[in-house]
């Protein structure tokens, strides 16, 4: 169950079980991330809460906080349905390359199909910060490029920072 604020005409936040979620416990784990989770194909809210608790049963993984949900249109590619995102702060033990395969086999099981830029998707996992490093390979570049224009992750992100 979930409830519903509407923040304008085409944002509306979602709060539910696990979103947002706070660690009462420090963590071991070295380095610090903030992952973006976005999703607009069957049910995101439910995949979230699936995502979390993947998450959580994770050794190499700690889940220190969730933001709320926030549904809001599709940029980029506009024909389709509207997003819903959230931001979850973990701590992990792995490098950032060895972290983005570990997402990118994540989006896999849950059904992520790489079809064009910007298309309609199951799971979508983006590493917008990675322990305050600045990374560009061919692969990764963090802090994620354009982060701070889009109100899917600046909303959600404002409170978890809190």
């Amino acid at each position: 169950m979930y409830l519903k604020r509407e923040l304008s005409d085409s944002l509306v936040a979602f709060y539910g079980l696990h979103f947002p979620f706070k660690r009462l416990s420090k963590s071991s784990l070295r380095y610090e991330v903030t992952l973006g989770v976005g999703g607009n194909v069957g049910d995101v809210k439910r995949r979230f809460e699936h995502l979390f608790f993947l998450l959580r049963f994770e050794r190499r993984v700690e889940v220190v906080r969730t933001s709320l949900i926030l549904k809001n249109p599709p940029f980029g590619y506009t024909q389709q349905d509207d997003f819903f995102n959230s931001i979850i702060i973990l701590k992990t033990s792995m490098q950032a390359k060895a972290f983005l395969a570990y997402l990118m086999r994540i989006e896999k099981k849950f059904g992520r199909r790489r079809s064009f830029a910007n298309a309609p998707r199951t799971l979508d996992l983006d590493i917008i910060f990675f322990d305050n490093r600045v990374i560009k390979t061919e692969n990764l570049t963090v802090p994620h490029p354009s982060w701070y224009k889009r109100e899917s992750v600046v909303i959600p992100l404002a409170g978890v920072s809190i």
